[in-house]
């Protein structure tokens, strides 16, 4: 009994051992953030910023990969299958916990397969029509899609993006019956098809789809977080201007895969907050309607799990089945 302690404690002496070793030469090869969606969203921007503070705090270069695709299931599988070593990482939109509610094979558990490293941001969306839409405010758009159901659509990011569970609790709390829903790679993939009026509307992050507001391409219609946005000022809320209680947002963080050294999750932890406190991030960062975040890895595994809680019961309550 002795000895088995004896060789059990050894073990574990030698595991501690090589955790701190790993702490201490870590990082010392490039490592890459995953983005699971198409450049110019607020991942993007985001995981671009990061990747440039972090490269000069960590002593090595940080990359930013895009891998959309498959409502960002693509990029965001290819993280939970990488090493849990800290050289691989991917920054998630919230449509890491929406996308369980509406695929049957989702090939990774939002949950399990991931070790949650930092709480980035938190972006309201902006709900723009293409300037044909005979709309200057929600209720004239509600009355004009229950009218026009044959002309109404929406672009979204990806089935199960936070653009599409946003539609969703639109058409749920205002009563909207039929409203073609037309996914596509990534918010700015969309925006071509909704500039020409292929497709009639969008919720979409401030991020992408501002220039477009300012340059009247589409015309913004209301933002939908219960309060204002600071970089939408003019701009109601859904909630205040014909739906009480409205409120969707997108929010993103980084992710590491399951089973990363816990000292390695620290590290990243503290040089992701560090770059998001860096003035010339914040200041870029809200300008573009993004409001920062930070913390610990258990207050972004706290918000995952309130998420995913959150949204499971507004998909039971529209009746959408996962395919």
């Amino acid at each position: 009994m002795h000895k088995a302690l004896g060789f059990a404690a050894l073990a574990l002496t030698m595991a501690i051992s090589a955790s701190s070793a790993s702490a201490q030469t870590y990082p010392s090869r490039p490592i890459k953030i995953v983005v699971p969606a198409t450049p110019g969203g607020a991942i993007d921007l985001i995981a671009r910023h990061l990747a440039d503070k972090m490269t000069v705090s960590m002593g090595q270069s940080v990359v930013v990969e895009n891998k959309p695709g498959a409502s960002n299931n693509l990029g965001t599988d290819f993280v939970a299958k990488s090493a849990p070593d800290g050289y691989t990482l991917g920054i998630v939109a919230s449509s890491h916990t929406t996308n369980k509610f509406f695929f049957k094979q989702l090939p990774y558990d939002p949950v399990a397969d991931f070790e949650p490293v930092a709480f980035t941001h938190i972006v309201p969306l902006l709900l723009a029509v293409n300037p044909a839409v005979p709309a200057t405010n929600v209720q004239e758009l509600i009355a004009w899609i229950k009218a026009n159901p044959d002309k109404a659509s929406f672009a979204t990011s990806g089935k199960g993006s936070s653009l599409h569970m946003a539609a969703e609790l639109f058409k749920s709390m205002s009563g909207i019956q039929t409203m073609l829903h037309v996914p596509y790679r990534g918010s700015t993939a969309a925006h071509p098809d909704l500039l020409s009026g292929r497709t009639s509307m969008i919720f979409d992050t401030i991020t992408a789809i501002q220039a477009h507001v300012e340059s009247k391409a589409v015309r913004g219609i209301a933002v939908t977080t219960l309060t204002r946005s600071p970089s939408q000022p003019n701009l109601p809320t859904i909630a205040e201007a014909a739906l009480p209680g409205y409120d969707a947002n997108t929010w993103g963080g980084i992710l590491a895969p399951a089973g990363t050294p816990k000292d390695i999750v620290a590290r990243l932890n503290t040089e992701v907050n560090k770059a998001l406190a860096a003035e010339d991030v914040r200041t870029k960062l809200q300008a573009a309607g993004i409001e920062i975040q930070n913390g610990s890895p258990q207050k972004f595994a706290d918000y995952i799990k309130a998420d995913l809680a959150k949204w499971g019961k507004v998909t039971a309550e529209a009746n959408i089945q996962p395919e």
